[in-house]
């Protein structure tokens, strides 16, 4: 684990001068971030997520449905991932819609809002399908995205400046 450790401290280090050095100009190109390894060790290349894929994207794994899954269990895990997306206009956004209507949600409605929230692979589609920027998917376009919609429309005026209290 030290070993793991010290590999990350000295990527963090070197990243963090050269860096510091292309906004000095004294790195011509930003290639240097890009071509850090760790020197004690030669395992740490990871290939890439598909073969012939050269970018330097993270691999975000597909979206499963999971199977067996509690209504109970779906709830928690839904209100969790309605609060931490990374992202804080739908962080305040989600996180208020579930406070608001996950407990009087169907089993089938739990299910479309998790395919709503955890099927994109960019947040910032979510928050533009429901601020009427992008046109809705057919796939997302369900009843818990009208909703949604209209949650995030907000017709009532109501605070919405920090995520709901956990009660």
């Amino acid at each position: 684990m030290s070993k793991l450790f010290n590999c990350g401290k000295q990527l963090a280090t070197r990243a963090t001068a050269s860096y510091l050095g292309a906004a000095q100009k004294i790195i011509p190109s930003s290639t240097a971030v890009a071509k850090l390894q760790c020197s004690s060790s030669s395992s740490n290349n990871f290939p890439p997520p598909f073969p012939g894929d050269n970018s330097r994207e993270p691999h975000i794994p597909p979206y499963l449905q999971r199977e067996g899954e509690s209504v109970d269990t779906l709830r928690a895990r839904l209100l969790y991932q309605s609060r931490k997306r990374g992202m804080l206009e739908n962080g305040l956004l989600l996180s208020t819609f579930a406070a608001k209507f996950l407990e009087s949600m169907s089993e089938v409605e739990l299910q479309e809002y998790d395919r709503l929230i955890n099927l994109p692979s960019n947040d910032w589609d979510i928050y533009y399908w429901a601020t009427g920027v992008k046109p809705i998917p057919s796939e997302f376009d369900t009843k818990i995205m009208h909703k949604f919609i209209d949650h995030v429309r907000n017709s009532n005026r109501e605070s919405r400046l920090q995520q709901p209290d956990l009660n």
